[in-house]
């Protein structure tokens, strides 16, 4: 077989990278879980008319079919109602299990999603085509109250506040709300709001003066518009400063808008509870759009501190109708977290790594092919007390099993004992070989420090 040429755009770990991956999806999981949110999955294909009904995403989406079709398979294949996609992330899907679940579920209804997803876009630092991604929403019935726009950013910035106990960058969660910036445009005399929301989300790629430039041929602004568009966007700030600037702006182009108000106020009860739980943490930035369509109240972008040129790791908002059966209506608001691109940079800047890159806290020595039954005794007598283990692959010089460990970073090395010549059997020993200190051991009680009994993710330097 040839040398297989790799996939782009695919990740696949090292098995300490996966050890750093499966750090970092238990600790978002556990965190969740605090804050009371549930556990789903939901299947990886959606039929395409609901993966395309909101959002640019056309050019995104991988279409599934069978490599062999059977007959009649082609006429199904061709209406958008039967062929299926895989999913390009997991708010999509999750509304459609809202609106098929609906009457078995609590609302307001919490839950966390952990899968991954399929985007067909070009690969690049932190982009991929595979990725693993982690979402928390909050829906309710009818109607959500606002304070879940507060709740869940903060409850992301806890979680990613947690990681870095093992070398994760600061973060800044950048918050924005869709009403202010309709209100604003609208105020201006503006009626292709979406438009220009989606050439503003452009601003951190191609620069203001491209984005005046597509505000007027795309949204048909005029360049006075243009201009008070990008000034709203210059807007930022981490207290409810930003609100007076924004009535400042708004007063300045003659702007009165019921919106623009719901919206600043909104946006300054986020800045102000975030302040208080989570201070520096979460910013007002009013260039933050979010360009799919089916946003409608606050915005978030999650950067790393030192990393920006990487893009937002964490984003979201709150959505009104994208979860609708034409009789109710299921609004909700919610984060995702791209596991994977945090993944990617945490490895390839060396920010962390793993204390091994197995499970095992110890090899048990095999003496000789013919005692090998000893040392699984052995193993399994530790396994039963939850120390992970694995016998020595063949019975070499000790010297030569004691390497084997090392270069798999394992830490300790069993050693069972023997029958002399007067047939008294002398005890197990165990050796940390870092230290080289042995010791008599009896398999039924001695464990590992505790830092030594599973693999540890700690910063690079650690």
């Amino acid at each position: 077989m040839a040398r297989p040429t790799p996939l782009s755009g695919f990740p696949e770990w090292l098995p300490d990278g996966r050890i750093v991956e499966q750090h970092v999806l238990d600790t978002l999981r556990r965190v969740f879980e605090l804050h009371g949110f549930g556990g789903i999955e939901t299947r990886a294909v959606e039929p395409l008319d609901q993966l395309l009904r909101k959002g640019e995403t056309s050019k995104e989406v991988y279409v599934l079919r069978r490599l062999q079709e059977e007959a009649g398979d082609a006429d199904a294949a061709g209406r958008g109602d039967k062929q299926l996609g895989l999913h390009f992330d997991l708010t999509v899907p999750f509304a459609r299990y809202v609106l098929e679940n609906a009457g078995h579920l609590a609302f307001p209804f919490k839950r966390y999603q952990i899968q991954k997803v399929w985007r067909g876009e070009r690969p690049q630092d932190g982009r991929f085509r595979e990725f693993t991604q982690a979402d928390i929403d909050v829906v309710g019935a009818g109607e959500l109250p606002y304070h879940y726009e507060v709740e869940l950013p903060l409850v992301m910035a806890e979680a990613l506040g947690v990681l870095r106990d093992i070398g994760v960058p600061e973060v800044r969660v950048l918050v924005n709300n869709r009403r202010v910036a309709e209100g604003f445009y609208r105020g201006l005399g503006i009626d292709a709001v979406d438009e220009v929301l989606r050439q503003i989300d452009k601003l951190d790629k191609v620069g203001p003066e491209k984005v005046a430039a597509l505000l007027v041929s795309e949204a048909s602004t005029t360049p006075e518009q243009a201009q008070a568009c990008l000034a709203l966007a210059g807007i930022s700030g981490s207290d409810t400063g930003v609100v007076d600037r924004v009535r400042a702006l708004a007063a300045e182009h003659g702007v009165e808008s019921e919106l623009l108000e719901t919206g600043l106020a909104e946006l300054g009860a986020l800045v102000e509870a975030a302040s208080v739980r989570a201070p520096g943490v979460v910013v007002a930035d009013l260039k933050i759009a979010r360009g799919l369509d089916y946003y409608t109240g606050s915005v978030y972008e999650t950067v790393l501190v030192g990393h920006e040129q990487l893009g937002s790791i964490c984003s979201g908002g709150r959505y009104d109708t994208l979860a609708s059966d034409g009789a109710n209506t299921y609004p909700g608001v919610g984060l995702s977290i791209g596991v994977s691109r945090l993944v990617s940079r945490l490895l390839s800047a060396g920010l962390v790594r793993a204390t091994r890159s197995v499970p095992s806290a110890v090899v048990v020595a095999v003496t000789s092919e013919e005692t090998r039954e000893q040392s699984d005794a052995v193993a399994t007598a530790l396994r039963s007390r939850g120390i992970p283990v694995e016998v020595a692959p063949a019975a070499a010089k000790f010297g030569k099993q004691i390497r084997y460990a090392d270069r798999r970073g394992i830490p300790f090395v069993w050693f069972p004992g023997r029958v002399d010549e007067d047939g008294a059997r002398t005890p197990d020993q165990v050796k940390d070989i870092r230290s080289g200190e042995q010791v008599d051991a009896d398999a039924t009680t001695w464990e590992p420090p505790a830092e030594d009994l599973l693999p540890r993710v700690v910063p690079a330097g650690g």
